[in-house]
């Protein structure tokens, strides 16, 4: 500042001056800035979104769990970023462990014994459903010439490859006084190719499961429901497999995996109306036919003593059948400590 006559006239600092002094400004307050973040971050301070960890689902277009867990959030509030992939099957979601496709799969008994005898997976958990009300959800349908399961000697019958459905065959044979090389099985891919091959005649009898497939088997000419599931021995477990090195590597991550799919299952059960909107966003399921089948296939996160039974029996049919080459130790396969500390009271099994 500089006096003349009494005036005080402020004399401006240069250009290249202010920019300086304004430079170093800005680099001290990014240095703060930066500083505070490292050190909020370090604390997990609020407003600092953590890492997801990615997982990839082998799903079903029927299936609403995984979808609900998805769009409720119940997954993202516990860092999980997951990806729900359709399959045609749970079985050939559990193949897409095999390529590493997917990190986590589910199934019936048959495909997650498949997965357990060729390599290194485990079973985390199972979904229930070993239960005659889900039984029955499983519908044998049959042209109107099958009035009893003696009338299915000599007929062609449909499985899905890779699933429970020859057991099942099986088992129900044998109460009608046949046996399983009385039928011709003819493998398929989904519950579709089975629709067109009754339609045209291409087959006499086939396993449904699903009343948005059930509705249209029901519709077909010539054609009639002629028992359930609920009427044979078997009973369907349920199973959520992955890979040892998935588990062993994000053991937290499976662990709140389990969680959420549970709060999920207890939400569907809740609001059907709105996973019947959802499934009919997503995969076009009409919403009918999610309102029939959610309170018959009720999603049960955890492990109890009818599940490892359902597991075991199928096993030895498996090996019996040389199905399972190598018969193996059913528990060595079990990793049931995440869910454990995810769902202590869902475990029910002990050795």
């Amino acid at each position: 500042m500089i006096r003349t006559n009494g005036v005080h006239i402020v004399k401006k600092p240069s250009t290249l001056t202010g920019a300086l002094i304004m430079l170093l400004s800005i680099v001290l307050i990014l240095s703060g800035c930066s500083a505070n973040e490292t050190f909020t971050e370090a604390k997990g301070a609020p407003g600092i979104e953590a890492k997801k960890v990615k997982i990839r689902i082998a799903d079903t277009s029927t299936n609403p769990m995984f979808r609900v867990a998805i769009a409720k959030g119940f997954f993202a509030s516990r860092d999980i970023d997951a990806e729900s992939i359709t399959f045609g099957s749970p079985a050939e979601g559990v193949n897409a462990l095999f390529i590493k496709q997917v990190d986590i799969a589910y199934g019936a008994d048959f495909p997650v014994l498949n997965a357990l005898a060729k390599g290194e997976y485990s079973v985390v958990a199972s979904a229930g459903q070993a239960t005659n009300e889900a039984a029955a959800a499983w519908k044998l349908y049959a042209k109107n010439d099958i009035q009893s399961g003696a009338d299915l000697k000599g007929k062609k019958v449909s499985f899905i490859r890779g699933t429970f459905i020859p057991y099942l065959w099986d088992e129900y044979l044998k109460d009608q006084g046949l046996e399983l090389s009385d039928v011709t099985q003819v493998g398929q891919g989904a519950f579709d190719e089975s629709y067109i091959a009754l339609k045209q005649g291409d087959l006499d009898a086939t396993w449904v499961i699903g009343s948005a497939l059930t509705d249209k088997f029901d519709a077909l000419e010539g054609v009639h429901q002629l028992t359930d599931m609920s009427q044979t021995p078997v009973r369907l477990g349920m199973g959520l497999v992955a890979s040892n090195e998935f588990i062993q590597t994000n053991p937290e991550t499976v662990s709140g995996f389990l969680s959420a799919l549970n709060e999920a299952s207890v939400y569907a059960q809740a609001h059907p109306e709105e996973v019947a909107d959802l499934m009919y966003k997503e995969t076009k399921q009409p919403k009918e036919a999610t309102l029939k089948d959610l309170p018959i296939n009720p999603w049960e996160v955890g492990f109890t003593q009818a599940a490892y039974g359902s597991l075991a029996g199928q096993k030895q049919y498996m090996v019996d059948n040389g199905i399972i080459a190598q018969d193996f130790d059913l528990d060595s396969k079990l990793n049931l400590e995440l869910l454990k500390q995810a769902l202590p009271d869902k475990v029910t099994y002990s050795k």
